[in-house]
């Protein structure tokens, strides 16, 4: 891929770094509202009303930011000098984005409509870890990748180290 221009760089880059912290907020408020949820006891209403909240973060902002964080950083890494498979930091925070986006797809979302579902029909908040562990795991992901974009450790991969070798 042909290297991005100073300009593009550095739009992507603002929209890499203000789309990753939108989601680190909202996984944060998830949390939030997940803990709300599991540890109200006498107010059913606060209940239904903290797990309808998560479903409105995870229907309708969390997919645009994860799939937006994603692609900015696949644009980043494969227009830039870092590459997708050339520093191991890069390579990982790319599984790690590409595993939390899936998991928010398939294990959080539903998670969070089955809550809706329980509460919103007169009954207890089925299962705490279906608002719970989800936003734990994601906050866990999104600090350490935060961490490691700051930190860039481990050095380069084995493909980015062929690379880095002159020809013979």
């Amino acid at each position: 891929m042909q290297k991005l221009s100073r300009a593009a760089r550095r739009t992507a880059l603002v929209v890499h770094v203000t789309v990753s912290a939108g989601w680190l907020g909202l996984t944060l408020g998830l949390l939030a509202l997940g803990i709300t949820a599991a540890t109200t006891t006498g107010s059913p209403v606060t209940v239904e009303a903290s797990v309808r909240a998560m479903k409105l973060f995870a229907d309708w902002l969390l997919l645009p930011v994860a799939f937006l964080t994603l692609l900015s950083g696949l644009l980043l890494s494969l227009g830039t000098k870092w590459g997708l498979a050339r520093y191991r930091w890069v390579y990982t925070k790319f599984w790690l984005t590409l595993a939390t986006t899936t998991a928010t797809v398939f294990a959080l979302r539903p998670g969070v409509n089955s809550a809706v579902t329980a509460v919103a029909a007169g009954g207890p908040l089925p299962d705490a870890g279906d608002v719970l562990f989800g936003p734990v795991v994601s906050l866990s992901a999104y600090v350490f990748m935060t961490v490691i974009s700051v930190l860039k450790p481990w050095g380069k991969t084995r493909r980015g180290r062929e690379k880095a070798q002159p020809f013979a």
